[in-house]
């Protein structure tokens, strides 16, 4: 392929800074997430409310996609999204304040949330436009690198640093790198109008997310990027309570898995292939955690691990697909639909995972969801075969007007 990572930064100078501000927020993610994870785990002694402090900020992404998903399109992206980015590094550093409640550090958690989903709505709606459409599945498979990359040096950075600092310590480290992340959006990327004219309210969000799920090719995309991927997350959500001394090698095998798989998903493979690989690497997303059941060893655990997270792959494979079938003017609200709905699910299967291994044990937990992934994964498959999933015509019906320059 003659398309390289190099040649897409130095030929879209823009991308290199919306890159840097992707890796910062994630990096800050990774290790506020592991941070406060371990701090929720040892105040409480309760894995529901440590997967739910990892991941429970997901679960206010429901409520962003139906109420404000519609402002995604119709913000100044670079205002918008250097301010959501602020607001995050502010929220990770009210977490690092001692003595704060549980209740308010889900309280923060789920403000964070709503942020979040409305900042992925505007940042990859972004994405469309700094590059062109010939180069969006690379740049894609550039930020799930950056994001693989973040989160297994952000794990083991958090490692270390749960050493070396408090995990208070650590959240007020995450939250620096927040805010250099807001910086760096703010100074790096230029003004632009927003997609679509008109307000952004509820209303027009529901209208909108009817309008994208109305289509059977879309909402089954939707579904096989939402359900499978949330649960084996709710697998993932159990690393602290199943093995609390090597939670951060575990999550950096994932993340180094999933790195792996969209690195050589979004650089190498050709068009051909990224259709016949898709039905396999959604099955191998889940399959490789079955063997938990047998309580693994350590070495059998990462390699497990590392292995069913190259099938993260299959989702930059079902963006690819998703991205034609959007309707003119609505592309920030459906790639933050996609985002919104699949942090939900991770969310929710988070919780699930808890809650199963509560009354039962983290590897019990860790199974079912992973064979209840495989079940969702082959439910789905026929509606994802090539000749189901139809490109629109380009004048899709009920197109947006763009806003006006800024």
């Amino acid at each position: 392929m003659s398309r390289s990572y190099r040649s897409l930064l130095l030929r879209t100078p823009e991308f290199a800074p919306f890159f840097l501000a992707v890796a910062l927020r994630g990096a800050a993610s990774t290790t506020g997430g592991l941070a406060l994870g371990v701090l929720v785990y040892g105040r409480t002694r309760s894995p529901l409310l440590a997967a739910l402090a990892m991941f429970g900020p997901s679960l206010a992404q429901v409520l962003g996609a139906t109420l404000l998903m519609a402002a995604a399109d119709r913000l100044p992206p670079r205002t918008a999204l250097a301010g959501l980015a602020a607001l995050a590094a502010t929220g990770t550093g009210l977490l690092a304040a001692p003595g704060l409640p549980l209740w308010a550090v889900f309280a923060v958690l789920l403000a964070q949330g709503l942020a979040d989903s409305l900042a992925g709505g505007v940042r990859y709606g972004l994405l469309t436009e700094i590059l062109p459409p010939g180069d969006y599945l690379l740049g894609r498979s550039l930020l799930a690198v950056a994001a693989g990359v973040t989160q297994v040096a952000g794990f083991a950075a958090g490692g270390l640093l749960l050493g070396a600092l408090s995990p208070r310590g650590v959240l007020l480290v995450s939250a620096g790198l927040g805010a250099a992340a807001a910086l760096t959006v703010r100074f790096g990327l230029r003004r632009r109008a927003p997609r679509a004219g008109g307000r952004p309210s509820p209303a027009e969000t529901w209208r909108v997310n009817r309008l994208l799920l109305s289509d059977p090719a879309r909402r089954t995309l939707y579904l096989a990027l939402w359900v499978p991927n949330g649960l084996i997350v709710g697998c993932e959500s159990l690393f602290v309570p199943y093995d609390p001394a090597r939670a951060g090698l575990l999550f950096g095998c994932a993340a180094a898995g999933m790195l792996a798989g969209d690195t050589v998903a979004g650089r190498w493979l050709p068009e051909r292939w990224r259709t016949r690989l898709a039905a396999p690497l959604r099955l191998l997303l889940a399959l490789p955690y079955l063997v938990f059941a047998l309580h693994p060893g350590p070495l059998l655990a990462t390699a497990a691990v590392a292995l069913a997270s190259t099938g993260y792959a299959a989702g930059l494979l079902m963006q690819e697909r998703l991205v034609p079938l959007l309707p003119e003017g609505t592309q920030g609200q459906a790639l933050g639909l996609h985002s919104a709905g699949m942090l939900t699910m991770q969310g929710v299967c988070a919780a699930l995972a808890g809650a199963v291994a509560q009354y039962t044990s983290p590897t019990a937990a860790i199974t079912v969801l992973a064979a209840a992934s495989v079940v969702v994964t082959l439910a789905l498959e026929p509606g994802l075969r090539p000749d189901r999933l139809r490109i629109r015509p380009p004048h899709s019906p009920s197109p947006l007007p763009r806003g006006t320059a800024q």
